[in-house]
């Protein structure tokens, strides 16, 4: 009878242990890890990582269990073959939500995975496309092509008093969208596009289509792309004697810019979804903790992955469950105050009142525009 009733003591202790024991909650990101882009796939990586270290300091509690955040991160090297790759890998893992992918090119395939799983998919993929899918369980946690490629637009018209542009696009979906949002919204504001020019994402030399161009002499060129190639153009352009400035959208606004194009990058603005982090206090106690953990600075994206995680967490917190369909519909209704926006979102999915900021290249760091 002793031995009997020591069992069951046991086995009850056992299970009121297993009964206060973590909830472990995976949260999947894919990114460019590898590559061109790997500096800014990293920095989403470091971003999110951020926010997980921070909540799991101090765990949030669902039903009365602590929570605990496990990250399952993928390359999935910028290319959407191996992107729709890594990301069934990681849904067969059945995380709880998926940050990502960054790149429109991924995203877009990527998101008819995650919409058969049932898994909300927050991401910085900026193609309008992506929210026109029918898809219910995507939230764009940064401004689209519209308003980045609209605000560019703007701004070379009514800050450099523009008259005229060229457009260079790299083919991608996010560069080729930017680029055609840009276009679009010039032509409204009576902004002459006098050339259109294509290169690729893996281009580095720029010469000829730059010796074209400057033939047109525009006022500014708009380039839809991403660092790796937006760096060598600048420097390219100079070199070349273009006197045009070069724009673009958030994919050329990273310290990385200037690191490669070097003084040539105080000729290059660019449109960011957000405030920009040296503004505001929270944007600056950021900076300062990215820095100590990483011993690096921050790029562009990081900043929206570390916002959506937190976002995430606090809306677990508030519909208490984890359940990834249920927290679909929580997400709809949600608002939250992170550091680089307040994340609300559309019937598509999209950031309401997405803010953007421009900046430019000072003594080889990115500063807003006043």
């Amino acid at each position: 009878m002793k031995l009997k009733a020591a069992i069951a003591t046991f086995a009850l202790g056992g299970l009121s242990m297993a009964a206060h024991a973590d909830q472990i909650v995976k949260i999947a990101i894919s990114g460019p890890l590898t590559g061109p882009q790997a500096v800014s796939g990293k920095d989403d990586e470091n971003g999110l990582r951020l926010a997980i270290d921070q909540l799991n300091q101090k765990p949030i509690k669902v039903n009365g269990q602590a929570v605990k955040f496990q990250m399952l991160s993928e390359d999935d090297q910028a290319d959407p073959k191996t992107g729709v790759q890594v990301a069934q890998r990681i849904i067969d893992q059945q995380p709880t939500a998926f940050l990502g992918p960054q790149n429109s090119g991924v995203a877009i395939p990527v998101s008819r995975l995650t919409s058969a799983a049932k898994i909300p998919m927050l991401t910085v993929a900026s193609n309008p496309q992506l929210t026109r899918l029918g898809y219910d369980n995507i939230f764009r946690t940064g401004a689209s092509d519209s308003v980045l490629g609209s605000s560019m637009a703007t701004f070379a018209v009514e800050k450099l008093h523009a008259k005229t542009a060229a457009v260079i696009d790299d083919r991608t979906a996010y560069g080729q969208g930017l680029a055609d949002q840009f276009i679009e919204k010039a032509k409204s504001l009576g902004l002459q596009v006098v050339d259109r020019e294509f290169t690729n994402s893996q281009a580095s030399d720029f010469l000829g289509i730059l010796t074209t161009i400057k033939g047109k002499n525009p006022d500014v060129i708009f380039f839809g792309g991403y660092v790796p190639q937006g760096a060598p153009m600048a420097k390219q352009m100079v070199a070349r004697g273009v006197r045009a400035k070069l724009l673009g959208g958030d994919g050329i606004c990273a310290d990385d810019m200037a690191k490669v194009a070097g003084a040539a990058a105080t000729n290059v603005y660019c449109s960011m979804s957000g405030t920009g982090l040296d503004g505001t206090p929270e944007g600056r106690d950021y900076i300062a903790r990215y820095k100590a953990k990483f011993n690096t600075e921050p790029q562009a994206y990081g900043i929206t992955y570390y916002d959506g995680m937190l976002l995430l967490a606090n809306v677990i917190s508030q519909a208490q469950t984890t359940d990834p369909a249920k927290l679909v519909l929580a997400l709809r209704n949600a608002s939250f105050k992170g550091v680089a926006a307040t994340y609300a979102f559309d019937k598509t999915g999209d950031l309401k009142n997405a803010p953007t900021t421009v900046f430019t290249y000072k003594d080889g760091q990115m500063v807003a525009v006043k």
